[in-house]
């Protein structure tokens, strides 16, 4: 199994396809309830002329699930995001991530733009808005103890009546129950601490308002409109950011690459192709 090492942490990752000229590598980031293997439906697609890269993240096995809470922040997600591209000698590369992929890619692209040609962020928004932020804590931290005495089978309780996640279920019944039994072969640790450490402390998004409007990386917010606060993440991020561009999936909730994953791989294949040729223009202001 490949494994690379950052902050002495392991990392399980897989690389498939090895591009096509002028193609621009791919890197997933993949959401909490995720892993590597959400992304199947884009790798499927992509490494056909793209290399594409998926890896778990620290607390999600095989990947290593180190016990501090300590060893567990959004800096820490981006810097591991960065090894990985590291490790395998990729200078630029085209980040795509979900739900709190989507946030560690935002920060990528804030934190290391040089080394983003584009950043795609599906289903952002979750702790974005400043009006609920003691609620949004208070929950999370009641998440954490519930992974820490119930187990992953006490919080999947919660997650398979979520408003924004039952789409998956009634669209496609065979994704869903592929998405059950990978949710369940995770780390109640790992994801406690993952809730402490990384989802907790997310900023609301207008307190980055400064950066977003100097951030010059081509990104495209993906969201789906059953899903209400990734869609009002979307049009601030929007909004705000001239280098950004939104599209809305009808019908759809938060997991966009696995609800409607041919629809968000045309854009995502259009939206590669104008910024790898330089026909990707920002927003005038």
């Amino acid at each position: 199994m490949p494994y690379l090492t950052s902050s002495g942490v392991r990392l399980y990752y897989e690389e498939t396809g090895h591009g096509s000229k002028g193609r621009t590598p791919i890197l997933f980031v993949h959401e909490y309830s995720g892993d590597y293997t959400s992304w199947e439906p884009q790798v499927r697609h992509f490494s056909r002329n793209y290399r594409c890269i998926t890896f778990n993240a620290r607390g999600y096995p095989p990947s290593d699930v180190p016990r501090p809470v300590s060893k567990y922040s959004q800096r820490i997600a981006v810097d591991d995001a960065r090894a990985v591209l590291d490790h395998l000698g990729i200078r630029k590369a085209h980040i795509m991530g979900c739900s709190m992929g989507s946030q560690t890619t935002l920060f990528f692209g804030l934190t290391y733009p040089r080394l983003a040609k584009s950043l795609t962020l599906i289903g952002i928004g979750t702790g974005a808005d400043p009006a609920n932020a003691k609620v949004f804590r208070r929950d999370t931290e009641a998440k954490a103890k519930l992974m820490e005495e119930g187990g992953l089978a006490a919080a999947f309780k919660l997650v398979r009546v979520a408003a924004n996640r039952v789409q998956l279920k009634d669209k496609n019944p065979r994704a869903w129950d592929e998405f059950c039994k990978r949710y369940m072969e995770h780390s109640a640790l790992g994801c406690a601490n993952i809730t402490r450490g990384v989802q907790m402390h997310r900023p609301a998004l207008h307190t980055l308002e400064r950066k977003l409007k100097a951030l010059k990386v081509p990104v495209q917010v993906i969201v789906g409109d059953e899903d209400p606060g990734a869609l009002t993440a979307g049009v601030y991020i929007k909004t705000i950011c001239p280098s950004a561009r939104l599209l809305v999936a009808p019908a759809t909730g938060h997991l966009v690459n696995n609800e409607e994953p041919e629809l968000l791989n045309a854009l995502s294949e259009s939206f590669y192709a104008q910024v790898d040729t330089g026909r990707w223009k920002p927003r005038k202001v």
